[in-house]
This record gives C-alpha cells, structure tokens and sequence, in this order.
C-alpha cells in the first residue's frame, strides 16, 4: 500500500515511523507546510517528501495518488483535509479533532458522507488493552451494575502557550479522549453534564480564555454517574486512569508500576521509579494498533472502529461541558446541536 501522510510534527513523525514499519506499507509520502520538516521526516522513516497538492493530484515526487491518507497537521486544518481527501476518493484516518467547532464538524462530515468516502478518527485508547478488558468487563456484567466511572487525564507539564489559542480548550483538547472511552467503555450516552475549570495556574491559560484543571460531572442515560477530571500541571508525572465501579466489581485501568501515583498510607507502595513521562510512551502500543486497524479497514478487512460521528458524540460533550463552565449551570445534551 502507498500511504500519505500529512503533518510531521510529533505525532506525525510517530505515526510515520509506525507506519513505515508495517510489512503491508510500501511506500510513505510525508507532507508538511514545513518543507524541511517533511524532509526530515522522510529521511528518518525511508519515505519520500512531497508537497499536500502533490499527493492529492499524484504529481510531482507523488507519482499517482496514494491508497489512503493520514492527517496530523494542525487541528485548523483537519477539516478542510479531510474534505479534499473525500472529493478525491482517498480513505483518511485523521488525528482527531476533526474542526474545533460542532458547524466545521458537520461541514466536514457532510463532505464525508456525500462522498462515500472513509474517514476514521484518532481515539487511541478504543486500542488499549486496559480499556478493551474493561468494556469487556462491563459489557459482560462482571462488575454487575454500572452505578460509577471515574476518569482521571493529568497531563505533566503545560503545552507550550502558542498552541493554547489553538487548542480548542481543555475539554475539546484534553477531556474529548475521556468522553470517547466513557461511551466506548460504558455503552451509554451521556444526558446531561455539569462542569468546572479553574485557571489558577500559570497565566497563559487566563490569557487564552483556557483552564489549567477541569472536571466535570456527567450522568449517562441509564443513570450511571460518571467524573472526568483533567489537568495541566501534574508535576508527578502523565497520568490516565478510569475506575469502574459496579455492585458485584471494581476494577480499574491505567494502574500499574508506571502510574505516578504514591499511596499515603504506612507500608502503602511508593511513587513509581519511572513514571509514564507523556502520552506516546504511555499508549505507544496503542497508537500503533489503530494505525494497523486502519490499514486493514482501508483493505476491507474490518469494519471502522472509530467513524466521524463517534468523533462528533464526544465533540458535542466537550461543548455541552463548556457551556457548563461558563453559564455555571447543568446542560442536557439535547440542547447541543448536532445529535
């Protein structure tokens, strides 16, 4: 297969290199707006640089179009990537989100959906194998009733203040991957949010209208309540957990000798020598299965275990969870367009 692949940044050059090692890729185009970059890229992962008009039209380094696409470009323009890809008959698996609004989504969809086209969205965690055990696990009545799910993203350090403009917030950004596994895991939707933020932290969140630490409050359709709490600024290390607790079970995911958490009671283990320092290290294996779920999809191998509209359910959360925050209020999904 001759995969495309645009946007060489940090997770573009992750995914690169996955993909230059799977024995069903033959060749890997890399795009950027950085020419230099893809060069790089390209250099490392054995690939061919090109340009984004190039390996859309097949001209030029390209040589005929690719067999399907990957975008990691910057969130801006997801959408408009993902349009061109499906007028051009190309199968994507987009990094998500796929726009950072619910009307750039919809459009995007839409293209989607009037081509016919494929379009799988980047929710690495639907491959871990802690959630896959754990939606087994519920789906099996192991636990016996759902009565509470608590989700925990802690990020290390703050990303660089350029890219919080850009960001979408922290619910859009941050909290969207926990609104996609709560539904994954839980096989419910979410009816109605109540969320908070504080930006007590570093200034640039104030700066940008953004929160540092958030939390939220999400009860789903049968009655299950749910927590997700996401921060900036987790000194101890990259931190992501989700515990379900049922009236026969409670388990929990993301709880190993990596997890940066130290008990406080006498005797209680300690903190972890070597803390999971960020989300390749932590979910490497994962991003390179929904990669390799993608490239048998595309082969019509499986069935797409991540479509736009899953992208667009947990999209529609994070904006329910805004609107929370800031008129201070509960928010029934209904009044969120889009459902």
């Amino acid at each position: 297969m001759r995969i495309g692949l645009i946007g060489t940044g940090r997770i573009g050059t992750f995914h690169a290199e996955v993909l230059s090692r799977h024995p069903a890729v033959d060749a890997l185009l890399l795009a950027d707006a950085d020419p230099e970059r893809a060069a790089a890229a390209a250099l490392r992962t054995g690939g061919t640089a090109v340009t984004v008009d190039d390996l859309f039209t097949g001209a030029g380094e390209a040589h005929g179009l690719p067999d399907a696409v990957v975008i990691c470009s910057a969130t801006a323009a997801h959408a408009g990537l993902i349009a061109r890809a499906a007028r051009t008959g190309l199968p994507v698996f987009c990094e998500k989100p796929i726009a950072l609004d619910l009307p750039g989504t919809l459009a995007a969809l839409a293209e989607v959906e009037a081509a016919g086209s494929l379009l799988q969205l980047g929710f690495m965690r639907r491959f871990d194998a802690g959630y896959g055990e754990a939606r087994a696990a519920v789906r099996e009545g192991r636990l016996g009733r759902l009565h509470t799910v608590r989700a925990v993203t802690s990020d290390p350090t703050p990303p660089p203040a350029a890219y919080l403009p850009l960001s979408g917030g922290l619910y859009r950004d941050c909290l969207v991957h926990d609104f996609d596994i709560l539904r994954w895991v839980t096989g419910r939707e979410v009816s109605e949010v109540y969320a908070t933020g504080s930006d007590a932290g570093p200034a640039m969140f104030r700066e940008a209208g953004d929160v540092d630490t958030a939390a939220a409050l999400l009860t789903l359709d049968d009655g299950t309540l749910a927590t997700a709490t996401a921060t900036r600024c987790n000194g101890a290390g990259y931190d992501v957990r989700m515990e379900l607790a049922g009236e026969l079970d409670q388990i929990a995911v993301g709880l190993d000798d990596r997890t940066p958490l130290a008990s406080a009671e006498p005797g209680g283990p300690g903190a972890p020598a070597k803390p999971w320092p960020g989300f390749l290290e932590r979910f490497a294996p994962a991003y390179e299965a929904e990669l390799a779920a993608f490239l048998r999809v595309v082969r019509g191998e499986l069935a797409n275990p991540c479509d736009g509209r899953e992208a667009l359910h947990a999209l529609r959360i994070a904006e329910a969870c805004e609107v929370s925050r800031r008129e201070r209020r509960p928010v029934a999904m209904t009044e969120i367009p889009g459902g």
